[in-house]
């Protein structure tokens, strides 16, 4: 009863992430970029199975788990995208800030008003 109702909630914070990753703002692409990863840490989660009754220790004369356990390669995964997913977020924040510093705007359309005119163009063709 409980993996479709989280895989509704991850569809949802997909959906969320996506839409404010297409926003003009610095601000709401960040937020979306937080979102998308609890998004893909929960998606992670219900994939190992929600349950509570039998913990992930194999019993002594057994090679594999028994049935019915939570895998506990989607938890250890999920641990090392948290650390990632805050670390990213920490850097984005900085370029954020310093780029708000900088250009005095969060708008992605007015910060490209800022590159100089006189830049050479990117070649065309090779």
């Amino acid at each position: 009863m409980m993996e479709p109702l989280l895989a509704i909630l991850v569809g949802l914070f997909f959906a969320a992430a996506i839409y404010l990753m297409l926003s003009k703002f610095t601000i709401r692409i960040m937020l979306g970029i937080a979102i998308l990863g609890n998004a893909v840490n929960l998606l992670l989660f219900t994939s190992g199975r929600l349950t509570r009754e039998v913990p992930p220790i194999i019993p002594a004369g057994l090679d594999s788990l028994p049935a019915g356990t939570a895998n506990p390669l989607p938890q250890a995964l999920i641990l090392t995208a948290i650390v990632i997913s805050f670390s990213f977020l920490a850097f984005l924040l900085v370029l954020t800030y310093r780029a708000y510093q900088d250009l005095g705007t969060d708008d992605t359309s007015e910060m490209r008003a800022a590159e100089p005119d006189d830049r050479p163009l990117p070649p065309l063709g090779y």
